[in-house]
C-alpha cells in the first residue's frame, strides 16, 4: 500500500527524520510515477537508498549509545536515579501493606477481646491461657463449672466488657470499683472499710451464694454462717475451768490474692478462670492522689481481702478449714474444746480438766504462724472460773449470759425511758436510743431468751409509744481530702482483723452532738 503523502510541514519533517531524506524523495518520485516501484533490474538504486538508510540509522543509534556510555557521571546519576523510584515504589508498597495488616489485626484484636478476656493487668495475667477445669472434681462438689472468664461473664449476666472493667488490675486509675470510708473501732481509732460498688457487689454475691456457700466449712467455724451465731460459739465453753481467747491480727489482709487464687484452683477451676474469681474478690489497697484537679487512686501494695466486700468472710472460713483442723487435733489431744468466730479463737479447758494452757498457747502460736496468720500480741487473754469468762462478748460461767453490769445500765435506761421518754438519752452512742434499745433487748433474748423476753416487751411497748426516729444516724467521716498535688493516705487497717464479735454494746458516756455511733463491724456485711 502506497505511503501517503504528508498533510502538512510538520508531518514532512517528521517522515524524513524517521527515514533518510534520499529515502523519502525516492517514495515521494514512485508515488508521483517519476520512478518503478519495483524494476527486478540488479543493482536498482532504490535497493542501494533503502539499505544506506538502515546502515545510517544504526550507525546514529550506535553513536547515540557511544555518547552515553561514554559519561559515566551521567549513567551513574541515571542508575541511582532509576534504584531511587523503584526503591520509593517499593516502600509505598511496603507501607500500604504493612497499614492494611495492621488495621487488620486492630480489627481480629478488637473482635477477640470483645468475645475472649486475654489480659487483666501486669503480675496476675501469666494463667489466662491455661482454660482447663477439672470438670469431675467440680461436679462433686456441685460446683459451677464455669470453664473460662467469658463463661463466668455470662453466668454473672454481664458483658466480657464489663466482667474485664470489674477484674482489671490497675496500679493508677482514675475511678474505682470501691467506696472507701473509715468507722470508729470499740477499741479506739479508725477502720477502713471498703464497700462495692453495686455492679460488683452484685458479682461478689453471686460468687458467695453459688460457689463459696456450696463448699463445706469446718465445723470449729461459727462465723459468717447460716445456723451459726456468737452463741453457738459461746455454747461449747459454757462452764469451762479455763477458756483461753486468742485474736489474729490484720485478719483480712493476710488473705493475698495469691492464696485466693490458689483456694479456686484448688476447688477444680481452670487457671483463667480462677484468675477472674480471685480478683473480683480482692483489692488492693488505695491512695487517693489529686494532681491538676484530676483525682487518681494509686495501689499501694498487693491485692487482699477487703473489708466490706460479701465474700470476704466467706472466705476466710474456707482459707481457714486447715488451720481449724489442725488446731481442733491439737486442741483435742490436750484436752481442749476448740471454735473460732471469724478471727477470735477460743480454747477452753472443760471443768474438771487439766488441759496445759502454756502448751496450748505455744503450739496455737505456731500452728497460726505456720498457716500464714499471726497471733496479736496485745489480744490474748486467760479467764478461769473465779472471774468472768467471755467468748466473743457472751459470759459463759455457768450459761450463755450478758455480763451483769450491762444488764444493770440497761434496766435503768428502760426505767428512764418509760418515766421521762426518750429526749436527751442514748444507747451505745446511738441517738435514735428507741432502736437502740429494741435492737439490743433482741440481742438479750438470743442469748437469754428467759432474761431477754421481758427486755422485748418493755423494749416493744416504748417502740410502740414513742416510734423511731426517721433520720438515719451520721455516717463516720472519713480523712479530709487532700489539697491539690498531694496525697491522701487512707487511714490504717486495724491491728486486729476483727473487733471482739457478738460482746454486748455498752451504754457510754454522753458524747458531742456531732460524733458517729460506732457500729459493730460484722454488721458491715
Amino acid at each position: 500500500m502506497a505511503q501517503q503523502p504528508p498533510r502538512n510541514r510538520q508531518e514532512l519533517y517528521e517522515r524524513i527524520q524517521s527515514i533518510s531524506k534520499e529515502e523519502f524523495v525516492l517514495e515521494d518520485m514512485v508515488r508521483l510515477g517519476f520512478w518503478p516501484a519495483r524494476s527486478g533490474v540488479p543493482g536498482d538504486p532504490r535497493d542501494e537508498v533503502h539499505r544506506k538508510a538502515e546502515l545510517e540509522k544504526q550507525i546514529r543509534a550506535l553513536t547515540s549509545e557511544q555518547a552515553r556510555l561514554g559519561n559515566l557521571e551521567k549513567l551513574k546519576k541515571e542508575l541511582r536515579k532509576k534504584r531511587l523510584a523503584e526503591s520509593k515504589a517499593r516502600q509505598k508498597e511496603t507501607k500500604e501493606r504493612r497499614e492494611r495488616e495492621r488495621v487488620a489485626r486492630a480489627e481480629a484484636w478488637k473482635a477477640r477481646k470483645a468475645r475472649e478476656i486475654l489480659f487483666l493487668g501486669r503480675g496476675v495475667s501469666g494463667g489466662l491461657n491455661h482454660r482447663t477445669p477439672e470438670a469431675p472434681k467440680l461436679e462433686r462438689q456441685g460446683l459451677p463449672r464455669l470453664e473460662t472468664p467469658e463463661a463466668l461473664a455470662q453466668a454473672l449476666g454481664l458483658s466480657v466488657g464489663q466482667l474485664r472493667a470489674l477484674c482489671y488490675a490497675r496500679t493508677v486509675s482514675t475511678k474505682t470499683n470501691y467506696v472507701r470510708f473509715a468507722l470508729p473501732k470499740k477499741t479506739g481509732g479508725l477502720r477502713l472499710i471498703s464497700a462495692p460498688l453495686p455492679r460488683l457487689k452484685a458479682a461478689q454475691h453471686w460468687v458467695l451464694k453459688n460457689l463459696l456457700e456450696k463448699v463445706p466449712m469446718h465445723e470449729a467455724a461459727h462465723g459468717f454462717r447460716p445456723g451459726r451465731s456468737i452463741v453457738s460459739n459461746a455454747r461449747p465453753h459454757v462452764g469451762a475451768a479455763v477458756v483461753v481467747n486468742l485474736d489474729l491480727k490484720d485478719f483480712f489482709p493476710t488473705v493475698v490474692y495469691p492464696r485466693v487464687k490458689g483456694f479456686f484452683v484448688k476447688l477444680g477451676y481452670s487457671e483463667a478462670t480462677a484468675t477472674a474469681l480471685s480478683l473480683l474478690c480482692t483489692e488492693p489497697d488505695m491512695e487517693e492522689v489529686e494532681l491538676d484537679g484530676q483525682r487518681y487512686f494509686v495501689a499501694q501494695g498487693g491485692r487482699r481481702l477487703p473489708q466490706g466486700a460479701p465474700t470476704s468472710p466467706a472466705l476466710t472460713n474456707l482459707l481457714c478449714r486447715r488451720l481449724d483442723r489442725r488446731l481442733k487435733g491439737a486442741a483435742g489431744k490436750l484436752g481442749f474444746t476448740y471454735t473460732r468466730y471469724a478471727d477470735d479463737l477460743t480454747f477452753s479447758v472443760p471443768r474438771g480438766g487439766t488441759g496445759d494452757v502454756g502448751k496450748m498457747l505455744r503450739l496455737a502460736r505456731f500452728v497460726i504462724r505456720h498457716e500464714g496468720f499471726f497471733p496479736h500480741p496485745e489480744k490474748t487473754r486467760v479467764l478461769r472460773r473465779g472471774g468472768q469468762q467471755e467468748v466473743t462478748g457472751v459470759v459463759v460461767n455457768d450459761k450463755p449470759g450478758v455480763d451483769r453490769e450491762t444488764l444493770r445500765r440497761f434496766r435503768a435506761l428502760l426505767h428512764q425511758l418509760e418515766k421521762s421518754g426518750p429526749e436527751g438519752k442514748k444507747w451505745n452512742g446511738s441517738t435514735d436510743v428507741i432502736a437502740s434499745v429494741v435492737g439490743f433487748a433482741n440481742y438479750v433474748a438470743m442469748v437469754d431468751p428467759t432474761k431477754g423476753k421481758a427486755f422485748q416487751d418493755k423494749a416493744r411497748a416504748l417502740e410502740r409509744k414513742y416510734g423511731r426516729k426517721t433520720v438515719l444516724p451520721p455516717r463516720p467521716k472519713a480523712p479530709a481530702a487532700a489539697q491539690p498535688g498531694t496525697a491522701t493516705v487512707a487511714p490504717t487497717p486495724p491491728s486486729s482483723g476483727t473487733a471482739a464479735p457478738g460482746g454486748p454494746p455498752k451504754p457510754e458516756e454522753p458524747q458531742e452532738p456531732n460524733e458517729p455511733p460506732k457500729k459493730k463491724w460484722w454488721k458491715l456485711f
